[in-house]
């Protein structure tokens, strides 16, 4: 090793250059692998994952004594440290799950890459059975929208040709048109209808579009429904008033007696004297006086 500053000691933060956290069940360990291969290579320390130690694998010339193990290579400090390096690159780019399960003491980061490999690489017949009938039976109406219906299906395929099952692009574009709803059967047919059929990632991004051109259309119609129901229902406040009286409790019309002499009140003891009229009345019985 030279010694000179390593470009691997230089990487403050492996997540600035491999995005993706590896997990059981997401499946994404090709596209985990694939990014940290090139990183590896980017920083010169690609050999940490072919190899536990510095020195080179045994030339099938050499005649050596195959009961013997190989003797173990002299300490190189610079090499243990990068390969410290690149292993914690690893533990930080995978989920605790799958730490827990690889962590063991005194591993180096070729063995750490190798029981994760191991660890997505086998039994792949079932895996593959299991993956390609969830591919099979995955439809649109059990996803939010478009971008995660697709994003579902290109995971799916990953992981197919993760064991040794991959997926070719006419099968899954042709996956992704069985799998949409009924309201995009014109888009369906028209992608059907390609020939040779577009790649994924067109028909993904045409499928897009189709959906947003559709929730502005349903936008629209929605807010032209209600400028019509305001237009044909104005509201009451802006009509005139009624200008009837309001209902009050009716009372009983009463007599006006304007001087035509009449006494009020038909049960009234016979000395009652009215003073409405023109004159006074007269008892016959007592004589009624002005009054002073």
């Amino acid at each position: 090793m030279d010694s000179k500053l390593h470009p691997a000691i230089t990487v403050s933060n492996i997540k600035n250059f491999i995005p993706i956290t590896l997990e059981m069940e997401t499946g994404q360990y090709v596209s985990w692998s694939e990014l940290f291969k090139i990183h590896c290579g980017a920083f010169l320390v690609f050999d940490h994952l072919q190899f536990s130690h510095p020195s080179a694998p045994a030339s099938s010339s050499t005649t050596t004594d195959t009961t013997t193990p190989p003797p173990k290579p002299p300490a190189d400090p610079t090499w243990d440290r990068l390969d410290a390096i690149v292993l914690q690159w690893i533990y930080s780019t995978i989920s605790n799950d799958l730490l827990h399960t690889i962590l063991k003491p005194n591993t180096t980061a070729h063995d750490a890459w190798t029981a994760l490999e191991n660890l997505f690489q086998d039994n792949k017949s079932a895996r593959a059975i299991h993956l390609d009938h969830k591919f099979a039976n995955t439809r649109l109406e059990n996803y939010p929208n478009m971008s995660a219906y697709c994003q579902e299906l290109k995971i799916l395929a990953d992981q197919l040709a993760n064991v040794d099952s991959p997926v070719s692009n006419q099968r899954l574009v042709l996956q992704l048109i069985s799998g949409l709803s009924d309201q995009y059967e014109h888009i369906a047919m028209m992608l059907q209808q390609t020939t040779p059929l577009p790649e994924f990632y067109e028909a993904r991004s045409r499928l897009c579009m189709e959906e947003s051109r559709k929730a502005n259309q349903a936008l629209h119609s929605a807010q032209a429904v209600g400028t019509a129901l305001l237009t044909t229902n104005p509201k009451s406040d802006s009509s005139p008033r009624s200008e009837s009286k309001p209902d009050y409790p009716t009372q009983p019309d009463r007599p006006r007696g304007r001087g035509r002499g009449r006494a009020r009140g038909r049960g009234r003891s016979p000395h009652h004297t009215s003073y409405r009229g023109r004159g006074y009345q007269t008892n016959t019985n007592h004589t009624t006086q002005y009054p002073p």
